[in-house]
């Protein structure tokens, strides 16, 4: 599911299915995509920080058009505590790779990969 900022509207409470990750989309063209973000960040249970939650950058492929700082993004992750993935939607390999990654730690945070937690993936996301 998808949202363009949070909170989530709460009508629609009963109809929801369980959230199991968050991945917080970053467009380093975009100086608003990071404020939406930064706003958004106060709507998440603590709880989500420990492993259910990442930041996607994207757009990293064209530098010269940033409206972004990574060292603001890259602190984000710091302070948070989660990890920060960088794609480039333009190319198809890029883009499969990482979908392909987030539907790897949303298994991994959904409880489908017998032994290994979202928190110890994150640990060594954070470390790699």
């Amino acid at each position: 599911h998808l949202a363009t900022s949070l909170p989530l509207p709460s009508e629609r409470d009963h109809l929801r299915p369980r959230i199991d990750l968050i991945v917080f989309m970053i467009d380093i063209k975009n100086k608003y995509s990071l404020k939406n973000v930064e706003a958004s960040l106060a709507h998440v249970a603590a709880g989500f920080f420990l492993g259910k939650v990442c930041f996607l950058v994207t757009g990293v492929g064209r530098v010269n058009y940033c409206s972004v700082e990574i060292s603001s993004i890259w602190k984000l992750g710091e302070v948070y505590c989660s990890p920060v993935l960088y794609c480039e939607l333009e190319l198809e390999g890029i883009r499969v790779a990482t979908a392909q990654r987030l539907l790897r730690m949303l298994q991994i945070c959904a409880g489908h990969v017998p032994g290994v937690s979202a928190l110890c993936f994150n640990f060594l996301l954070r470390n790699s």
